[in-house]
Parts: C-alpha cells; structure tokens; sequence
C-alpha cells in the first residue's frame, strides 16, 4: 500500500529531552507508552535486516523510542555516513559565516584561489559558496570521476545558478573553503563546533583520493538529528544560531528542484530531482513521510530523517539495498512500515495522495507493490476526460490504460504488471484529469 502521511494542525513536538554530552546515558521511551502499534514493530525490523541494515534508531521528542542492531554491530560501531555526511558540512558552514569567516556571497575563488577549475576566469568566478551548497556551480557532472576535485576535472557546464546536478567535487571543495576562511582543519572545526557541543564522537576520515567521510557511531548520527530536530540549538546551547540560514537550509534554495536546500533533501514538495539525472520528477521525495521531513541520504542507505510535526528522528546504517547514490526507494519501504508502527497515537491518516481538489482522489488501499494483476480504484468528483500512464524511473512511458469521459463516480482500472515491467525496481503511475490537474504517485515493483 502506497501511504502519504498528512499530520493534523495541531500536531507539534513536545519538548525535547537532550542526553547529557558525556557519558552513555540516553533516555528511553517504549513504544507501547506511546500508544504505537507494537505488532507493527517486527515488520519493520525484517525489512531493515532483510536490506542489509546494521544500525537503526528512532528517537521520539528526543528519547530512544526504537533501537536495533543487526550481526556484529553495536551502539558503539563506528561506521560512514556517506553523502548523509553533506548536511554537516552545511552546518559547519552555516557556522562559519556566524563567525564571520566567510560569506555564502563569497566567490568560491577567494578561498580556493584562481584557476581552481578550468572554466575561464569570469565563468568561475560567477561561483560562490552559495552554488555550493546548492549543487548549482554549473561544473560538469557528467566527468569520468565526479569525485575529482583536481582542476582537470572541473569543467564548465552552465553558468552557475541556471543548473542543478548532484556533483560530488564542488562539494567537497567546500572542505577546503572551510579550512581556507577559518584557518582550521575540517576536523578541528567540526571538533570544536559541533562534536564537543553535543557529545557526538567520530572524525572525518580520507577515503579514496578525493573524498573527506564523516565516521560516527549511530547514536552520535542520532544527536546530530536531534539537534535539526530543535533548530541547531542542543538544550540551552547554540551551535547555529543563525536563524536566517538554518531556515534557508533546511527550504527550497533554487528553483530548479524544490526538494533540495543547502546539501539537505526536502519532502512534501511538487516535484523533485535525482543524482544522475535531469529529469524533473512530480511529486514528493518519499511520498510514504510525513510532508516536512528533511533528510540526510547517503550511498547505501545512510539515512538522518527528521520530522518536526511528529518530534521524530530516525537513523539508519547500513550497507547496499541498490546501486544509487541517494536509495530513496528504501526510504520509502521504511516509512511504510513504519507508518504502522506510529499511527494509532499519532493521529496519522493513511492516504494514496492529497485529494485533488475538486478533481480526483485516489483510494486509500491503492496497491503499492503492485501484484501481478492490480486494481488501482479512483474517485472523480467532477466529469471529464481521465487517463492512467505507467512510465519507469526514466520518464519512459510503458502504457496507458484509460483514456475516456467519464462523469463524477468511483471507477477502477485493472493494470497487468507482467505485460509491461521489464525489472524490479521504482516505477510510477499517474492519474490525469482534465487538462490541469495531474497527479504522481510511487511504486514498488518486485
């Protein structure tokens, strides 16, 4: 089943326990104290083993609601964060201009010198921090090594702020924009600002020739989420205070896809993109969340998700569910799992989609994945032309399956997965009705 998440008004988080920063001391809260769904919870924890997971934990208004490890690995592994580890740079910057040691304003040349890319002298120095930040630069992704940050590799692709690409390399520079303005290693800045405040362990670690790794345990992954969680403040401590850019990190930072902020992904948006591609996808991030989650993603499924409406933040570690450099697709089967676990004390509907306004709304037990044969039923409101597409994750169409007038009444349509998938994987369909209201919702084909 296919569910959306849509948190009533009046449903904020409470106050939030902080743990101390030293020592192991963290508090609990059981689940059943809570009113969650236990039955719900050995699901959940089959399919976190059953992808590979080594690490999860779910913290409720700042206490451990839910915590599991699977093999060998403990509360006190170490192990990487991938590009989850993105959203700490943006703190670290966030911090830094605080300080004054640097300006997202900044052209990135300042700190890096000139003749860090390849581009002529006024195409690089039409790049700032900002773009950064953004994955805005404009610097080619389509290179042999989108990792390499030598000059080389830095090749023009647009002029910066008029195209978005996830690119590993103008990233990582930012490492070096750090150490450049603040005088201070990675380490030492992340250290001094952020570990010590709130008791994380952990450090940046080379990996490759290229690429600076952030190695934590997953409790100290779980402070970092509780720390977004309560707006970059730990108990009565700052650690960024700048109001202005936690806002504008954790928001829409350019037009081009909605669902990215300063290194941070957005759900609950119109549309999003993917790494690798330039298609421009309808519809939420993780359509399965709660619609004001930010997250953290990272290669093989690191995830910090955090949830302000609902007081959650939830971790995963692990290794590989797929290839993709951001899995959203085991995002998305974690949700719905875990949907069912939080629902009954969380008063959490369980939907396809929003309604359409005054359109069409899909039914609530819409299937997701789907079965060999499925039957996908709708509501349409007011009359008028409907049509259902299928298409892959390349925007491919593979069929449509209704195409008439209709007038205002429930139909259903019967969809045949073994005529048109060609292989597992994340697929979509879409309900049209009328000429101005579309609407896209994920699937799971396995």
């Amino acid at each position: 089943m296919l569910i959306t998440i849509l948190c009533s008004s009046y449903l904020t988080a409470q106050t939030s326990y902080f743990p101390p920063v030293a020592g192991t001391q963290w508090d609990t809260v059981s689940a059943s104290s809570l009113g969650w769904n236990i039955p719900a919870i050995d699901p959940l924890y089959s399919l976190l083993d059953s992808s590979h997971s080594r690490a999860f934990v779910l913290l409720k208004d700042g206490k451990i609601a839910l915590e599991k490890y699977f093999g060998t690995f403990t509360r006190d592994s170490l192990w990487y964060w991938a590009s989850a580890g993105k959203t700490m740079t943006s703190v670290l910057v966030g911090i830094a201009q605080k300080e004054g040691f640097l300006s997202l304003a900044d052209t990135t040349s300042r700190w890096l010198g000139r003749g860090w890319t390849s581009e002529s002298p006024d195409k690089e120095n039409r790049i700032t921090v900002r773009h950064q930040l953004t994955m805005t630069t404009g610097l080619d992704d389509d290179v042999p090594d989108k990792d390499c940050t030598l000059s080389s590799c830095l090749v023009y692709r647009a002029d910066a702020g008029t195209r978005w690409a996830y690119h590993n390399a103008p990233y990582t520079l930012l490492d070096s924009v750090i150490q450049g303005s603040t005088g201070m290693s990675l380490n030492q800045f992340y250290l001094t600002r952020v570990r010590s405040k709130i008791g994380m362990n952990g450090l940046y670690l080379r990996s490759g020739d290229y690429n600076n790794v952030l190695f934590t345990t997953p409790r100290s992954m779980a402070r970092f989420g509780l720390l977004i969680l309560n707006r970059g403040v730990w108990g009565s401590t700052p650690v960024l205070s700048d109001t202005a850019y936690f806002n504008a990190m954790v928001n829409t930072s350019q037009n081009m896809n909605p669902s990215y902020g300063y290194l941070w992904w957005l759900n609950g948006k119109t549309s999003h993109m993917l790494p690798g591609t330039q298609i421009v996808f309808p519809g939420y991030l993780i359509p399965t969340a709660p619609k004001d989650m930010i997250a953290a993603l990272g290669k093989n499924g690191q995830f910090i998700n955090v949830v302000p409406s609902l007081g959650l933040v939830l971790i995963r570690m692990g290794d590989a569910p797929d290839n993709s450099l951001v899995p959203t697709s085991l995002n998305i089967q974690i949700w719905e799992r875990l949907v069912r676990v939080i629902a009954p004390s969380t008063h959490v509907a369980l939907r396809t989609s929003d309604a359409l306004p005054g359109e069409l709304s899909l039914y609530q037990n819409s299937p997701n994945p789907f079965n060999p044969s499925t039957v996908i039923r709708y509501r349409l409101a007011t009359s008028g032309q409907v049509r259902l597409t299928i298409s892959d994750i390349l925007g491919r169409e593979l069929a449509t399956m209704v195409d008439a007038v209709q007038q205002p009444g429930t139909y259903s349509v019967e969809f045949n997965v073994r005529n048109y998938r060609s292989a597992s994987g994340l697929y979509f369909y879409t309900l049209h009705a009328g000429v101005s209201v579309e609407r896209k919702a994920m699937l799971l084909l396995k």
